[in-house]
């Protein structure tokens, strides 16, 4: 029985995420913006990140967007598909809003995944008379050296396979995002769905064989 691989190639491009200056005020006073960029990042924590943002850095805090903005709409994508871009402008601009009660003993990307995964089901439930999500593939760009029958086939199994996703029940394809879409690890997972870990596992599990089943062939991860 033939293969198909789940990889990054079958998600849509995704693009930057743009936070107004009126995002970024604080008691009436623009932020003053720091500098984050090339290697230094690598070394900066998100806590570290955070507490500059709550201090006024807004520098601070748009590191920390372009650090999670791709991940971030990768996950809302599967589950709010076309809707995802918003999704996730609306969850950064909450992230920001609620710094303040952010724990300093708690992860910052799993706590950033619980808002964005509230603003991507809000934004699925406001979909009007669908009942699936539509998901169009955005192709990747056509590289003189590729065929096109190996770029249609290549386009049929991402269209396949996003529409096999978006058809799975809301829990399976959330958590199915989270890993595979997002990357996230399954601790990370399991405290965005809210949920223990066995149980978090126990869904990917059945996810994936639901996966298999609507595709009618093995699903390597």
């Amino acid at each position: 029985m033939p293969s198909l691989l789940v990889t990054n190639d079958f998600l849509p491009k995704v693009g930057g995420i743009q936070l107004s200056d009126a995002h970024l005020r604080h008691s009436g006073t623009l932020f003053a913006p720091a500098v984050y960029a090339g290697d230094n990042m690598d070394r900066i924590s998100d806590m570290e990140l955070v507490i500059g943002a709550r201090k006024g850095d807004a520098g601070a805090f748009s590191a920390l967007v372009d650090r999670y903005r791709v991940p971030a709409l990768r996950f809302a994508y599967g589950i709010a598909g076309d809707e995802a871009e918003d999704a996730v402008q609306d969850a950064f601009v909450k992230a920001f809003g609620k710094l303040e009660g952010f724990r300093a003993d708690a992860a910052f990307r799993p706590w950033l995944f619980t808002i964005v995964a509230n603003e991507a089901r809000n934004r699925r439930r406001a979909m009007s008379r669908r009942s699936k999500l539509e998901l169009r593939v955005r192709g990747r760009a056509e590289t003189p050296d590729a065929g096109a029958d190996d770029l249609a086939v290549a386009r049929d199994e991402r269209r396949r396979l996003l529409d096999a996703v978006a058809a799975l029940p809301d829990l399976h394809r959330e958590v199915l995002a989270l890993r595979f879409f997002a990357g996230l690890t399954e601790n990370e997972t399991a405290q965005v769905l809210s949920c223990p870990l066995g149980t978090a596992k126990s869904r990917l599990s059945r996810a994936l064989d639901l996966l298999r089943g609507a595709l009618d062939e093995e699903v390597s991860l």
